[in-house]
């Protein structure tokens, strides 16, 4: 028999108990802002470098969770995941085009759920990655109709930025020369056609703050900030969501100016990591599909992207003058929410949706396990508090969804992943957590990566995921970094003989992970009894060898563990205590083995239904033989 990669059953239950006494009935409102591709580039972070100012004045009297890591260093996977709470592998949101409500239509969101509370719920700019989500942003998040980018207004002297992102005119002029030209070729998608040949990685230009994308959504933000708080009867509940620093990096100019170029700083450590494993890495395909004449790529023999240093500086400033374009917009919402004096009963949450490389690793954007693609600020004001804490231990964004319910007094959803904060926004130091869990896939393999306060450990499995059963042979590669004693992640300890005890017990820590995330599998029972229980081990243990032997899907693979579940319990309901003659079992045994087949025979061929049935013959006998 296979021996289970999970092993110790532990259990964590967080029970809320309501405050006593007299409340205060008066719901807060919330603010949401999410920055996209923002990495805890911030003042009160500990970025020196960063020029942060409205940020780090919040910070002052807000919680800021320094160690707090995304689901999964994508746009879409994390915003799904960090909305609803559910984990990737729950959402089955783990790229950029699978949309949200196509695979579980009846999820409930935080907008949502604030809005069935009573709340008046409106959104701008990049809240859900438009790619998951339908053409209204999620339609059931709101309550007013979403303004999207298409719908955003710019000053007349500018116009739109091309592209969707530029304003400087010589950049302008160049884009309206190659559409001219697609054109005059009948080429259908002009806007394609100049995107393939000519995106600026980052731009400078003295154009206002609103004639960018992010002006223009802030603009939007502080209408909607005045028609939502019109009805004084109703709280609110508002998203805004800025898209820079993700690139390109454009802005104006006077935030370019607010570094010295010369007191930039590149990555020290830009290579792969001792003892890695290749799966960590990606050859920063999104920064290579950002061209310009005087921009080079290569890639070396390792299959890492190289960039001469004075390129990796011009990025690397792009990129904070583009944080401190934000931080500045978001400077103007909360004056905004001053002066309509919301402030001291509205709280705000700020976020940047993962991580962001910038060169460390030889990597630029996110889409790893990285500690520069996982870490992503989180900042947490509550005015019933208005005091700073800095908390240091594990938090994920899945927290962000129970946190608002418990602050907003509306009562936590049962089924969520993450846990509630409350007590760290009113001084508690520590979490009841003792990782955050992120996850990144290679291909067939999916890495899951867990962060201590100190260490992090990653698991690659081999074409699988958490909802199905994990065993030890399942395991293509494994990681283990110290972040005290290497915080650049220059070595891979997992094979380093004073790390073992460290290894071992990360391995029980994900084998306690994956038994908890594994799909529950139905029963028409209310309360399952030890052979239940059993029965349904034994399919799980069939099923999994099935999947894996097949390589079958998620939903196949999770359609065959329910499948054989009902066989096994029907065969033990129909015969256990019954006293049966063999003849009688046999006509049980048969009348199962055909109506499963017609049952496997509605999601697979005739051909891998046979081949199934072979499988779980096997295996049967190989777990009766032991």
């Amino acid at each position: 028999m296979k021996l289970l990669l999970f092993i110790v059953p532990i259990f964590f239950v967080v029970i809320n108990i309501p405050a006593q006494g007299k409340k205060d009935t008066r719901k807060p409102n919330v603010i949401l802002i999410a920055i996209d591709d923002l990495k805890p580039t911030i003042g009160a972070f500990g970025d020196e470098f960063a020029k942060t100012p409205i940020l780090d004045k919040l910070a002052k009297k807000a919680t800021i969770f320094t160690n707090n890591h995304t689901q999964q260093a994508v746009c879409g996977p994390s915003r799904a995941s960090l909305l609803t709470g559910k984990r990737p592998d729950y959402t089955k949101v783990r790229d950029l085009k699978t949309k949200m409500r196509d695979i579980n239509p009846n999820i409930l969101t935080i907008p949502q759920y604030f809005k069935d509370n009573g709340y008046i719920t409106a959104g701008v700019g990049k809240i859900y990655d438009p790619r998951c989500v339908d053409e209204f942003r999620d339609k059931p998040s709101w309550s007013l109709p979403f303004i999207k980018e298409a719908d955003l207004n710019y000053p007349q002297k500018y116009g739109q930025p091309e592209l969707g992102y530029y304003q400087n005119k010589e950049i302008k002029k160049k884009i309206t020369t190659l559409r001219k030209l697609a054109e005059d070729k009948g080429v259908s998608n002009s806007n394609k056609y100049v995107r393939d040949r000519y995106k600026p990685p980052f731009e400078i230009s003295t154009v206002p703050d609103e004639a960018y994308t992010d002006g223009a959504i802030k603009v939007s933000a502080l209408s909607l900030l005045d028609e939502v708080s019109n009805d004084s009867n109703k709280p609110f509940f508002l998203a805004v969501g800025f898209k820079r620093p993700h690139l390109p990096f454009v802005a104006p100019k006077k935030y370019w100016d607010l570094y010295d170029k010369d007191a930039i700083q590149l990555a020290a450590f830009q290579k792969k990591s001792k003892n890695g494993t290749d799966l960590a890495y990606h050859n920063s395909g999104e920064m290579r599909s950002y061209q310009s004449p005087e921009v080079e790529y290569k890639l070396d023999e390792k299959n890492l992207l190289k960039m001469d240093e004075k390129l990796q500086k011009k990025l690397i400033h792009g990129y904070y003058a583009c944080v401190s374009f934000v931080d500045n917009q978001i400077g103007e919402i909360i004056e905004k929410l001053k002066e309509k004096k919301l402030d001291k009963n509205t709280i705000i949450v700020v976020f940047g949706d993962h991580g962001w490389h910038l060169g460390d690793h030889s990597l630029w954007n996110k889409h790893s396990n990285f500690e520069q693609a996982t870490r992503s600020p989180l900042i947490i004001y509550d005015p019933t508090v208005n005091k700073g804490y800095k908390v240091d231990s594990p938090t994920e964004f899945v927290d962000i969804f129970p946190t608002l319910s418990d602050l907003a007094n509306i009562g936590i959803p049962k089924n969520l992943d993450g846990i509630s904060l409350k007590s760290q926004i009113k001084g508690g130091k520590n979490t009841s957590k003792i990782y955050a869990v992120s996850q990144y896939p290679r291909g067939n393999k999916m890495g899951y990566s867990f962060r201590t306060k100190n260490l992090r450990y990653t698991v690659w499995i081999n074409n699988k995921k958490s909802t199905v059963p994990i065993y030890k042979e399942d395991i293509f590669a494994e990681e283990l970094y110290d972040y005290e004693n290497d915080p650049l992640e220059t070595e891979n300890k997992i094979d380093v003989e004073s790390y073992q005890k460290k290894k071992t017990t990360f391995q029980m820590l994900a084998a306690r992970y994956f038994k908890e995330q594994l799909a529950p599998v139905k029963s028409t029972k209310k309360k399952a009894t030890a052979k239940n229980m059993y029965i349904n081990k034994r399919a799980q243990v069939i099923s999994s060898y099935i999947i894996n032997t097949l390589k079958l899907s998620d939903k196949k693979g999770q359609f065959l563990l329910r499948i054989l579940s009902e066989k096994y319990n029907y065969n033990t309901a129909q015969i256990k205590g019954k006293n049966l003659s063999q003849a009688e079992k046999k006509l049980i045994y048969k009348t199962s083995f055909s109506e499963t087949r017609k049952k496997l025979s509605t999601q697979f061929t005739n051909r891998e239904v046979a081949e199934i049935q072979k499988l779980e013959r096997s295996k049967q006998k190989n777990i009766n033989n032991h």
